[in-house]
């Protein structure tokens, strides 16, 4: 697969402080890559450095198999940004800021009006194309913030935080957008905080801390690597009307296998290294129990997860509800 983005032993020092610390990657062609990484991990310098905003320290990095130092011109052409922070401008129209950023871009009168009128109405703001954008709510600026970004038809698009602050209709909006300008052969390389967001979009995850990357793959994939934190989830009804199904509790979390067990809701979840044992001895328990099992379903540990375990914050972190990922069929019981 063509990589888009081959960065090699980049580095990145401010004074006796270094903030990106020789990481090397690669985005592919035609991918929605995720940057994640806490506050001063490194991840806006590298993004700075990669669209030419920062000079690195040391390093290359080459866009579509350009050396950004030598091409800086040609990869400009290419490349389309879409910062935190909004960079429309509030006193003109939408019309107008699409206008004006395709003529930063030395497109056509032309080209602009049509490319603009195609963006306006992809985002669904054709109609109000004439309404000055301090006007707009927070989330139809960012979709026009997004259609300055690729008004010119980048192959490699830069979000960075492209849905904090927003409600949860317009950030839903907002994903669905990244999805269809991907699937129009944008590669995207994102920049984001939100693990979720990132689990739904991104084709690869790259975690970086402390300026270094600690591990590159898939979310399914990082999801597999940290088997401590797999569990099985329980619920249980008592065949016995004077016994109550939180009672299984503690004999539960003495179950061979059991790291440990926590409530949630009507259910047990319980932590284990070996799910596929640990489901015989709880039909045994069951049945020595006279207990029926309700629903029985096996765990794998959530992206939020993984990413505190790579980070080191995972001791203090309490598991969140989240949807079973290998249900079991045919486990209710009569």
């Amino acid at each position: 697969m063509k990589n888009m983005i081959e960065v090699k032993k980049l580095k990145k020092n401010y004074g006796n402080f270094t903030a990106v610390d020789e990481i090397d990657f690669e985005v592919y062609r035609g991918e929605i890559f995720g940057f994640l990484g806490p506050n001063g991990a490194g991840k806006t310098t590298t993004q700075r450095m990669l669209t030419s905003l920062l000079t690195p320290n040391g390093g290359s990095i080459r866009i579509d198999q350009k050396d950004i130092t030598q091409y800086s011109r040609e990869v400009k052409r290419i490349v389309g940004m879409v910062p935190e922070e909004s960079n429309v401008y509030n006193e003109l129209t939408a019309w107008d800021n699409l206008m004006f950023t395709g003529q930063l871009y030395r497109m056509s009168r032309k080209e602009r009006k049509e490319r603009a009128q195609e963006l306006l109405e992809f985002f669904g703001l054709w109609d109000k194309r004439k309404i000055k954008v301090e006007n707009y709510s927070k989330g139809m600026k960012r979709r026009l913030s997004i259609a300055m970004g690729v008004i010119h038809r980048p192959q490699i698009l830069f979000m960075d935080e492209p849905t904090p602050g927003l409600d949860p209709q317009s950030a839903l909006a907002i994903r669905g957008l990244i999805k269809d300008l991907n699937k129009n052969g944008s590669t995207i390389f994102l920049t984001t905080h939100q693990i979720e967001e990132a689990n739904q979009l991104c084709d690869r995850i790259a975690i970086i801390d402390h300026g270094r990357i600690a591990v590159i793959d898939s979310p399914e994939n990082l999801k597999t690597r940290i088997k401590g934190i797999q569990s099985v989830e329980i619920s249980l009804e008592a065949a016995a009307a004077q016994k109550s199904s939180k009672e299984y509790g503690p004999a539960l979390a003495q179950l061979p296998g059991v790291r440990n067990a926590i409530k949630i809701g009507d259910k047990w979840r319980l932590y284990t290294d070996d799910p596929t044992n640990l489901l015989s001895t709880l039909f045994k328990f069951a049945e020595k129990n006279q207990a029926r099992i309700i629903t029985l379903n096996t765990m794998t540990p959530s992206l939020e997860e993984v990413y505190l375990d790579i980070i080191g914050d995972l001791q203090s972190f309490q598991p969140a509800e989240r949807k079973p990922a290998k249900p079991m069929k045919n486990r209710r019981m009569k």
